[in-house]
């Protein structure tokens, strides 16, 4: 049978809580949202794709799309 917490066990918790993320949101962040983003995608196959998508717009190659539209 499980015991309930008691009020001051349940209030301390909140008050942990609380403070944790006092200190999340006071932690400074980084302003400069590509250093964020900066090598998410590594190694990610579905990211490849997209630049390999992307070269073939800018360089007016249908082949390497009608390809890749197959797959």
């Amino acid at each position: 049978m499980a015991t309930n917490p008691s009020l001051e066990e349940r209030l301390a918790a909140v008050e942990a809580a609380i403070a944790d993320l006092q200190k999340q949101v006071a932690a400074p962040q980084p302003t400069n949202w590509l250093q964020q983003i900066t090598g998410s995608f590594k190694d990610e196959p579905a990211f490849d794709e997209v630049l390999a998508y992307g070269r073939a717009i800018r360089q007016g190659d249908e082949s390497i799309l009608e390809v890749q539209d197959e797959a």
